[in-house]
């Protein structure tokens, strides 16, 4: 089968959405399907262009044998709705360009967000003569809505046009949720048309030494490292993080803010003065194995109202080290759900830092508790292995276009 992937992200970014994009490829090319993906240049989580990579439109790379179409797209050095838009804009159009002049796939996989991705795949589709399958990272207006970023109006109501246009057209729609899959029948998708495709880890990751990461950064072996890793933006929420150094009273206890986003000089800013908190960039992967060595609570962040739209997959990460895990999200999130599901951790609500400071204070003087936890977690994760997932994937496409072709063969509709 030749698959054409269609996303925003890629390697090398290090977090969010381009380290799945990539091993989604590999995992294809790798079970012998012929792929491969149009993306932008890399540019997250900082929000910021490589100095080579700018003023470039078009270029071809070749990632672990993988060929990679990029396109020129607008990266705003201040994130705001309408330059996000235009953000998101300007890559659907120069990429949908470059999807055009690819040969003619069996299918194209297009990756959201970008919502506009949808339209513009069933577009491609109708142009190259193909179908596609739109798949979703999270449900963008949905998590627009529930971040307050969005109200109710026009605007609002052309979004989840657009999400259901995406949904009607596309050959399947997956999510990597449970979540996500019962929100798309919430919207009318059918059963039938969905597929649970999750986000996967390796589980077998290089052993770091232990306190190496401890050594680099200067941390004592005495110091209790309760470490966020990833993007830092506004919908994880770290003000609430930062604000419950405050109420934290073992002197052990270091917060640790390992990442780049559009919200960090906010976030260190209102961290300004607090001795108990540490700001690293984001760590290569190495640096970052060895983090998650030597840390002893793995915490994972979300704003209010954002959690039953997405499903962090630092998640998965944090407990294939066996690392327990601290949350911040609302009770109904898929975060939270997790936690509950795996026993691999404690949630604390937002808005709440007092009791997250004293949960951290608790958590720091009960080893028995977070050595549960870790066990937990890391027996819970062997589900998300992700050659495991990708096989189960792949095997539900190729099922689904095996069924397809035997309905044509008997002279019945076979659907898009």
């Amino acid at each position: 089968m030749r698959v054409l992937v269609w996303g925003i992200n890629y390697a090398p970014e290090l977090t969010g959405i381009g380290p799945c994009n990539t091993a989604l490829c590999e995992h294809l090319r790798a079970a012998g399907h012929e792929v491969e993906m149009v993306t932008s240049f890399p540019y997250y989580p900082a929000w910021r262009k490589r100095a080579e990579d700018r003023g470039v439109f078009w270029r071809a790379d070749e990632i672990g044998g993988v060929p990679v179409h990029r396109c020129w797209h607008y990266v705003p050095a201040r994130v705001t709705r309408w330059k996000r838009i235009l953000h998101e804009a300007t890559f659907t159009s120069t990429s949908f360009l470059r999807v055009l002049t690819r040969p003619r796939p069996d299918l194209i996989i297009a990756v959201s967000p970008p919502l506009l991705l949808g339209a513009a795949a069933w577009l491609a589709s109708l142009f190259l003569r193909t179908r596609y399958l739109f798949h979703a990272q999270d449900l963008q207006p949905d998590a627009a809505v529930g971040l307050g970023m969005l109200k109710a109006g026009g605007f609002t109501r052309l979004l989840y046009a657009l999400e259901g246009f995406a949904y009607r057209h596309a050959w399947r729609v997956s999510g990597i949720s449970r979540g996500m899959l019962a929100a798309f029948a919430a919207k009318g998708v059918p059963p039938e048309k969905c597929i649970y495709f999750p986000n996967g880890v390796t589980l077998s990751s290089p052993a770091a030494p232990a306190g190496a990461f401890r050594e680099r950064h200067h941390f004592s072996p005495d110091d209790f490292l309760a470490i966020y890793s990833g993007n830092i933006g506004f919908k994880q929420g770290l003000e609430g993080l930062v604000e419950s150094a405050k109420s934290v009273r073992d002197r052990r206890v270091k917060i640790v803010i390992c990442g780049d986003g559009a919200q960090r000089g906010a976030i260190e800013s209102r961290a300004a003065g607090l001795g108990n908190v540490r700001f690293l960039p984001l760590l290569p992967a190495a640096e970052y194995h060895a983090m998650l060595a030597d840390c002893d609570l793995a915490v994972i962040t979300q704003t209010a109202g954002s959690g039953r739209a997405f499903f962090p997959s630092k998640l998965l990460a944090s407990f294939a080290a066996a690392r327990p895990v601290l949350s911040v999200a609302d009770a109904e999130s898929e975060l939270s759900a997790a936690l509950r599901e795996s026993g691999g951790g404690v949630n604390v609500l937002p808005n709440q830092p007092e009791e997250l400071g004293q949960t951290l204070d608790r958590l720091a003087s009960d080893p028995e508790t977070r050595a549960v936890c870790a066990r937990a977690g890391r027996a819970w994760v062997e589900q998300f292995e992700i050659a495991r997932v990708h096989a189960a994937f792949i095997a539900e496409l190729t099922a689904a276009a095996g069924i397809e072709a035997k309905r044509r063969e008997d002279g019945l509709p076979a659907g898009r």
